[in-house]
């Protein structure tokens, strides 16, 4: 069941328990002035100052997006000023092995490798399994005019005189 509701009636109806007669009207109390009050609404100057703030923070914002990108543009200078510098002993560094190259000496020695010395030399290579050579080898820094040895002259006398005392 729906429920309904009467109408309200209007301020100028008149009311039951109003004492006054029908035709008379009450008399109204005074409105209160609303010139007294303050306005919580935006005003012209605070309208200014609300544009002046966010102009204000914009310049700030793209001022300081700027000092960002001069500051990374600097360090991108910087790396590639270092990265010029170790270019550059590079290239000195390649330029110096050019010249070993291309010097006489390398060339022959590097192709000596490959079995094309000269007219007089004879080509050798040792086996990929060959041991690797004693240390009193001949021709081995050990037993070179001058070496130091760890025997006492008595010692290589006696070696000398009696063999190897093995």
């Amino acid at each position: 069941m729906l429920r309904r509701f009467l109408p309200t009636p209007p301020d100028d109806a008149p009311d039951d328990t109003d004492p006054t007669p029908a035709g008379e009207s009450a008399p109204r109390p005074a409105e209160p002035s609303l010139a007294a009050l303050p306005i919580a609404g935006f005003t012209r100057r605070r309208m200014a100052i609300l544009l002046g703030t966010l102009l204000a923070g914009w310049i700030v914002i793209v001022f300081a997006r700027q000092v960002s990108e001069a500051a990374a543009a600097t360090g991108r200078a910087e790396a590639m000023v270092i990265s010029n510098e170790e270019r550059r002993v590079q290239v000195t560094a390649l330029e110096r092995e050019l010249e070993k190259i291309g010097d006489r000496r390398f060339v022959l020695q590097q192709a000596r490798g490959y079995g094309l010395g000269g007219a007089h030399e004879v080509p050798f290579s040792l086996a990929a399994g060959a041991p690797s050579l004693p240390p009193n080898a001949p021709g081995s820094a050990s037993v070179r005019l001058g070496a130091t040895t760890s025997t006492s002259p008595f010692e290589s006398w006696l070696t000398l005189l009696f063999g190897p005392g093995d």
